[in-house]
């Protein structure tokens, strides 16, 4: 079926321009002015509108057994709600328990993610060393499209990966052409504050931002980023959450380390006066790591995304519902890590960010859906729209408003971080494989239509970084010894 999209204003991080858009099947095949329509294509009008590629959400856990129990969003009900937003694909994290194989870590998250109804892909995290975690990084690279691994550097007793891990891991990844990923808190220092706020008898949400403070986020951004300096490796910071952790990224990158660095949209509106709520139910809700912030550091990050050193926005998407986050209602280290937002990012970015001044169309464009491609090797397949490119596409209706509420959304958790918050900007029409499969607030995604995107190892960074490697390479000084005698 062939799929016109006509009368808008095309809208990439480069252009603006006023163009229809033909689709036939999944690709993007016509990108201009008054372009016919076939015989039975289905138009869709976007006059008034803006029609722009669909959104990447770079970081979500959907369907994720963490801390006892499993996240409420499976790989159905998340890229829906994505789609009702706006996102048309998402790139989800497997994650292996301490001594799992990797590869049947990888079967089981595929399997469940062959109800997805939008595209997708996945991060593998890497959460202990041997061989056969040598072996399976080059067979997920080689055979399954993998092209990024993550470490936790937090979660002591659990997934943390010490430096040793991450020494041998990002040497790997570097041997393969795949970016190493971070999620930045000394796991050390968490698990000392977690029992010394505890031993202070603080055992509600409001110690969990008290035991990690942005020092200990500052800190393990700053060692990551150390690290694959020497190593020669890029390197890829997930929700970076505090001004320490962007100035360990700001200077890596006026020196001219290859780091790039992702922030959360709760992480740039959410304050950190959510936890002491007097309501458990309502702190709990917003446990999730990093925590959120006081008001400055979300005045940081919007400069950070502003000035380029923060490429991506994402969301962290990890639902609990109430009773699941009530397992730690007489601790707080027990309560499950996460909150929602896969819905919701776009249009918050666009009313705070468009909206206000914060950013231009087309940087927003960049930052929630092209440089996401750029980075993990999928541009120009993904993050733009232009004749190839898979037919993903969101037509924006920039006077469109909505007060965002857990009563309406489409994500499946009892509650939202944007609760109450009135926006205005909305996706009309999302475009996925070149199927209508949101608009004007009807859904019709159908389960298990979403595909594994692969994703190509060795980005263009890699190259720049083997030049630099050779141009730089250490040489022995000959002082006219055994060598130089024969």
């Amino acid at each position: 079926m062939a799929l016109l999209i006509k009368g808008g204003t095309v809208v990439t991080a480069e252009t603006t321009t006023r163009a229809d858009v033909l689709c036939e099947g999944d690709t993007v095949v016509a990108v201009g002015p008054d372009l016919d329509a076939p015989a039975g294509c289905e138009v869709v009008d976007a006059g008034g509108a803006y029609v722009m590629p669909g959104g990447i959400d770079p970081h979500t856990h959907m369907q994720l057994p963490f801390m006892g129990t499993v996240a409420s969003e499976d790989f159905y009900t998340g890229t829906a709600a994505g789609l009702a937003g706006g996102t048309t694909m998402i790139i989800d994290f497997v994650i292996p328990a301490p001594q799992q194989q990797l590869m049947d870590a990888w079967r089981q998250w595929r399997e469940w993610s062959e109800k997805a109804c939008a595209d997708y892909s996945f991060h593998v995290a890497v959460t202990w060393w041997d061989e056969t975690v040598h072996r399976d990084m080059g067979t997920l690279v080689h055979e399954h499209g993998v092209n990024s691994f993550k470490h936790f550097m937090a979660y002591k007793n659990a997934i943390m990966a010490d430096d040793e891990i991450l020494a041998n891991s990002f040497s790997r990844a570097l041997e393969l052409g795949a970016i190493p990923t971070v999620h930045a808190e000394n796991g050390e220092l968490v698990f000392r504050l977690q029992q010394k706020i505890k031993d202070m008898g603080i055992t509600g949400p409001e110690g969990h931002p008290l035991s990690r403070p942005p020092e200990v986020e500052g800190e393990a951004a700053h060692r990551a980023i150390r690290i694959a300096q020497v190593l020669g490796t890029p390197l890829y910071i997930v929700h970076n959450s505090c001004k320490e952790a962007l100035e360990a990224i700001t200077a890596a990158r006026a020196n001219g380390q290859r780091v790039f660095g992702e922030v959360l949209a709760g992480h740039l509106l959410i304050d950190d006066s959510v936890y002491r709520h007097p309501d458990f139910d309502f702190a709990a809700a917003h446990v999730m790591s990093p925590p959120f912030r006081g008001k400055e550091h979300q005045e940081a990050l919007w400069k950070g995304l502003q000035s380029g050193n923060l490429q991506t926005t994402a969301t962290d998407h990890c639902c609990f519902c109430a009773p699941q986050k009530a397992a730690g209602k007489d601790d707080f280290t027990k309560i499950p890590n996460g909150t929602g937002g896969v819905e919701d990012r776009m249009a918050v970015l666009w009313h705070h960010g468009v909206g206000a001044g914060r950013l231009t169309m087309n940087e927003f464009v960049a930052v929630t859906s092209t440089n996401a491609a750029k980075i993990f090797n999928i541009h120009p397949r993904k993050g733009t729209i232009a004749v190839g490119s898979d037919a993903d596409i969101v037509v924006w209706d920039p006077a469109a408003t909505k007060t965002i509420s857990a009563k309406t959304h489409h994500q499946n958790v009892d509650f939202n971080i944007f609760e109450g918050m009135t926006v205005t900007g909305l996706p009309a029409v999302t475009i996925s494989a070149g199927v209508v499969k949101y608009r004007d607030g009807t859904l019709t995604a159908e389960r298990g239509s979403g595909r594994h995107v692969e994703r190509p190892a060795f980005a263009p960074v890699f190259d720049a970084l083997q030049k630099t490697a050779d141009r730089l390479r250490p040489t022995a000084v000959d002082r006219g010894g055994k060598a130089a005698a024969e």
